[in-house]
């Protein structure tokens, strides 16, 4: 059984959909569907899903800013070796 899902993108985000699209030999809504399914994948196979806030890491902005902490400090490594 399949359902119709209508949405309103702002065209900044509906241009590179496009292009991502295209290169991919795909129409706007198939690749749409596409990442849908994997976003979508991603999160009900999460293994690390029970762990979510059963630990203090002792930093406020953890989850907002977690990409750019672990950049900091994959940079810092990097420079070490």
């Amino acid at each position: 059984m399949t359902q119709i899902l209508t949405i309103q993108i702002p065209e900044n985000l509906y241009i590179p959909l496009q292009t991502l699209a295209q290169q991919a030999g795909k129409t706007p809504e198939e690749f749409t569907l596409l990442w849908l399914t994997a976003a979508i994948q991603q999160f009900e196979d999460d293994p690390v899903e029970a762990f979510i806030g059963s630990v203090d890491s002792g930093i406020p902005d953890w989850t907002q800013e977690n990409d750019r902490y672990l950049g900091e400090n994959l940079i810092q490594s990097h420079e070490e070796l």
